[in-house]
């Protein structure tokens, strides 16, 4: 399997498929490169060679104990730009891959990146404080922590189903999607899994969503309990440069179904123009 070594010496696992102009797709928590099977397909039918990875502490990365941080994060993957020599780039993030290859490309993808794309992402600020009380209390995050610690396997197959919206009326999400997102959070170690829990919601991306200097497409459903959109993505697109909002209605925060469909057609049309 591919994997690149960084310098602290974590594995990195990646895959990849097609080839063309790179598209460098990043999960969210507590999931894997696993997550986006279907769009590396998409695009890697669409001409593109599409990548993605497993962050630090997930997937079949190194179970990471130190470095469960969104710059660590951010790092590892100008790393893994740099050592796959990816020019031209296209970076998708979902979640907390959102916040991470918004901080990638404001501070590492310089004369690399030239688009960014984001799906219920976290940017600029999950949690609530005195001037962001749109965001979400801390002691939610706090119970978070607690879930993971006392029980992750049950955790994990709770949060499904606000993940994929499951939990609302006419849901059509299947029990084989709710069984792979808790598939992939039970291969992140515990302590990767703790820490970022902070690091996906106390990170403050306003900076680098105002030093982003190329354009955005922010996606955003507006029935997403997991990342609300007040918080996120209406206020992401008052502080960028050039971007386009797309509001889908009724999506959760899970890419699925005919969200997934219609974002996966959003996803390349931007790309192409």
């Amino acid at each position: 399997m591919p994997y690149i070594t960084t310098t602290d010496g974590t594995e990195i696992y990646y895959t990849e498929q097609g080839s063309g102009q790179p598209v460098l797709l990043s999960h969210g928590w507590p999931l894997s490169s696993d997550a986006w099977q279907k769009e590396l397909k998409v695009l890697a039918d669409a001409g593109y060679r599409a990548i993605a990875h497993d962050r630090r502490g997930h997937g079949r990365s190194s179970k990471t104990y130190t470095g469960n941080d969104m710059d660590t994060y951010a790092q590892d993957l100008a790393e893994l730009v740099e050592a796959l020599d990816l020019h031209d780039l296209v970076v998708i993030g979902h979640s907390t891959g959102g916040g991470e290859v918004v901080r990638y490309a404001a501070q590492h993808g310089e004369g690399r990146v030239v688009k960014v794309i984001t799906a219920g992402a976290v940017p600029p600020l999950m949690v609530k404080t005195d001037d962001n009380p749109e965001g979400t209390p801390i002691e939610v995050f706090d119970g978070i922590r607690a879930g993971v610690l006392e029980d992750a396997s049950q955790f994990y197959q709770d949060l499904s189903e606000a993940f994929f919206g499951a939990n609302r009326d006419g849901s059509s999400v299947s029990q084989g999607a709710k069984d792979d997102f808790w598939r992939q959070g039970m291969l992140v170690n515990l302590a990767a899994a703790y820490d970022c829990v902070k690091a996906f919601s106390e990170t403050d991306f306003t900076e680098d969503l105002k030093a982003l200097d190329v354009p955005i497409f922010i996606a955003h459903g507006d029935d997403d309990q997991i990342v609300p959109i007040a918080a996120a993505a209406e206020k992401t697109i008052k502080l960028v440069k050039d971007g386009t909002l797309k509001v889908y209605a009724g999506a959760p925060h899970g890419i699925y179904g005919a969200y997934q469909t219609e974002l996966d057609q959003d996803i390349l049309e931007f790309i192409k123009k």
